[in-house]
C-alpha cells in the first residue's frame, strides 16, 4: 500500500483575470477554479490517474478540511486524515492576472495529542509499505518530524519516499530512503557547489547515496532529469516537447510517476520515464497531469 502524508492541505482558489490587477480598487475575475492542494495529496490525485491506490494522511480542520477531504475522497484516493480541534484549513489564493500573485495562509495549529495520532497510524505500516513525505513543515510541528517518523519505522521494510530541502532531506538520509528527488539547485546546496554538468550532478547524486540515500532523482526543468539507481547506474532523459503554463505539482508529478512506474515495472528506466511524463504533463496543463496526457507524452520517450 502507498500512503502519502500533507501535513498542512489547502484549498487552492484560483483567480484568472482578463485585466491587469489594481491594488486597492475593486477587480473583477473571468474565471475561478478549486483544487485541493498539498504535496503528498498532489501525489496521490496522480497516482489515482495511474491506477494506485493510495491512503493520503495528513491533519484537516474545520469546515475547509471537511470539503478537503470530501473533495480527495471524490478523487477516488483513501483519506484517513485527522480532524484537528481548532481552526480551518488553509486557503491559498492564486491570482493569475498580468502577473502572478499568491497568498498563502499559514493553516492551523497541530497540537501534540494530534502529532502522536499520527505517529499511531503510521505505526501500522507494514513491510513493502511505501511512504511519501514532501514539502516543508508547518511551524506548530517540531524540525526534525521527517526524522522521528522515519526513525519510528526504521527496520520494518517500509519503502520511504522524501522530497525535501536542506536539512530535511540530509537527516533522514542515514535511514536509507528508496526514493529522494532534490532538483540540481538543491543538489548543488547540499553538497556545497554549483553543478554545471551532467558529471558533476552525478557525483553530487553519489554523494548522497554515500550518506544513505538509495535512488536518487535529480530534476532539472527543462534539461529534464538524471536518476542514479542504487547499483550507482545513471540514466539521462529530456523532456517531451509541450507549452509550460503551470509548475505547481509537476515536481509531485514525477514523484507519483517514478513510484508508479517503479511499481508496475520494477524497472528504473520505465520509472524514469513515467516521472518525467507525469511531471511534464502537469506542467502543459492548468491542473495535475490526467491518464490520457501522461499516456500520450510516455509514447513520446
Amino acid at each position: 500500500m502507498i500512503y502519502t502524508v500533507t501535513f498542512n492541505p489547502a484549498i487552492d482558489y484560483v483567480v484568472r483575470m482578463d485585466t491587469k490587477l489594481e491594488p486597492g480598487m475593486t477587480n473583477r475575475s473571468a474565471s475561478e477554479e478549486i483544487y485541493f492542494g498539498g504535496k503528498g495529496i498532489n501525489v496521490s490525485t496522480v497516482l489515482a490517474e495511474l491506477g494506485l491506490k493510495s491512503t493520503a494522511l495528513g491533519f484537516v480542520a474545520g469546515f475547509t478540511g471537511d470539503a478537503i477531504d470530501e473533495g480527495v475522497k471524490a478523487s477516488g484516493i483513501d483519506t484517513d486524515f485527522i480532524k484537528l480541534p481548532e481552526g480551518i484549513s488553509r486557503i491559498n489564493v492564486k491570482l493569475k492576472a498580468d502577473a502572478e500573485t499568491e497568498i498563502n495562509a499559514q493553516g492551523p495549529k497541530i497540537d501534540e495529542k494530534s502529532q502522536k495520532e499520527l505517529f499511531d497510524k503510521l505505526s501500522k505500516l507494514q513491510e513493502g509499505d511505501v511512504l511519501i513525505l514532501a514539502g516543508s513543515i508547518p511551524s506548530s510541528l517540531p524540525d526534525d518530524v521527517y526524522e522521528r517518523i522515519l526513525e519510528s519505522l526504521s527496520g520494518k521494510g517500509i519503502n520511504f519516499v522524501v522530497d525535501a530541502t536542506k536539512d530535511l532531506l540530509t537527516n533522514v538520509l542515514k535511514y536509507h530512503p528508496f526514493l529522494i528527488k532534490p532538483n540540481n539547485f538543491e543538489l548543488g546546496e547540499i553538497v556545497g557547489k554549483t553543478l554545471e554538468t551532467d558529471d558533476e550532478i552525478y557525483e553530487g547524486a553519489l554523494r548522497l547515496q554515500e550518506m544513505g540515500a538509495r535512488n536518487v532523482l535529480i530534476s532539472m526543468a527543462g534539461d529534464g532529469a538524471m536518476l542514479v539507481d542504487e547499483n550507482q547506474k545513471r540514466y539521462r532523459i529530456g523532456v517531451p516537447k509541450g507549452k509550460v503554463v503551470n509548475s505547481v505539482g509537476a515536481g509531485d508529478s514525477m514523484v507519483a510517476g517514478f513510484v508508479a512506474g517503479y511499481m508496475k515495472s520494477k524497472d528504473y528506466e520505465v520509472a524514469l520515464k513515467t516521472g518525467t511524463a507525469c511531471g511534464s504533463a502537469t506542467a502543459f496543463s492548468a491542473g495535475l497531469a490526467k491518464a490520457a496526457d501522461i499516456e500520450a507524452l510516455l509514447k513520446t520517450l
